[in-house]
């Protein structure tokens, strides 16, 4: 008896009916990491990513396969955009045979920036997760968050001090639901813009003396950059829906400055879907 007989034998439990008549909403794996490789635009950019992939299990189905989830970061994730993402989405409906799902993607995603001054080059690590999901109309939907680190000067402390102004570091989160092609280094460029000065893996002393300048003669509050981050989305077209957290870690205080800006996704008419057809999106690369 071959390997391959010997596995049809085996008895495939997860197909099994349940009595009990409970659909679940979500189930699949998570905490998978994976070496994958971004690409945005020209860039194609090595990291580490965290996964997890769901999907939903009709009622009368006793369990998912679990294997196919492995099997398809396997045959997807060496190298991905957001086009190639929306498409491991639909797979995995196809593979599991599901009506609706959910991938999301944690990593690390590296920028090489130029110092002010010098121009030395480093790269500036950012936080970023990506989410994909189908509902159950069929309908797509992809949502990407950036955690940036900035600098800000408090306005208060400049205006009243008699000399100088306690400044401190930043978290500017942007989380967005997002239609047509958007690159992380556009979410992260606008949380730079909003920040007393952007922060840099390395700098020279004439890069110090400009970033310590930049930001004393550009003072926000946390208020300031959460509604900065805020104008700059209401203007773009491909923005639908956000929230943006940021965080001062404060120089003065043992606690932080917090801000937040939420604007959920406008409520949309769905009809059902004639077939799952897979939406393009063009110059969807980033």
């Amino acid at each position: 008896m071959n390997a391959l007989t010997a596995m049809q034998l085996l008895p495939d439990v997860q197909a099994q009916k349940d009595f009990r008549q409970q659909r679940i909403d979500a189930v699949g794996v998570k905490g998978v990491r994976y070496p994958i490789i971004i690409h945005s635009g020209a860039r194609a950019v090595p990291t580490i990513a965290n996964f997890s992939m769901t999907v939903a299990l009709a009622p009368e189905l006793k369990g998912t396969h679990m294997s196919r989830f492995i099997e398809l970061i396997e045959a997807r994730a060496g190298n991905l955009d957001q086009a190639g993402f929306r498409d491991m989405v639909f797979d995995m409906l196809d593979r599991l045979d599901a009506s609706s799902g959910r991938i999301t993607m944690r990593f690390p995603y590296f920028v090489s920036k130029a110092a002010p001054v010098s121009g030395v080059s480093s790269l500036l690590d950012h936080d970023v997760e990506w989410s994909g999901s189908v509902d159950e109309a069929g309908h797509y939907a992809f949502h990407m968050q950036v955690k940036v680190p900035a600098t800000s000067l408090c306005p208060c402390s400049k205006q009243i001090s008699a000399y100088g102004a306690h400044n401190q570091r930043s978290h500017i989160s942007i989380a967005a639901d997002i239609c047509g092609a958007m690159s992380m280094e556009e979410l992260i460029g606008i949380a730079e813009a909003s920040a007393s000065c952007e922060v840099y893996g390395l700098l020279k002393r004439a890069d110090e003396k400009f970033v310590t300048e930049r930001a004393y003669d550009n003072p926000k509050f946390v208020e300031d950059l959460v509604r900065d981050v805020a104008h700059s989305l209401d203007q773009d077209p491909r923005i639908e829906g956000y929230v943006i957290e940021a965080e001062n870690f404060e120089s003065i205080h043992n606690h932080s400055a917090f801000a937040r800006i939420e604007r959920p996704k406008p409520a949309t008419l769905t009809t059902a879907p004639t077939g799952r057809a897979r939406p393009a999106l063009s110059g969807v690369s980033s």
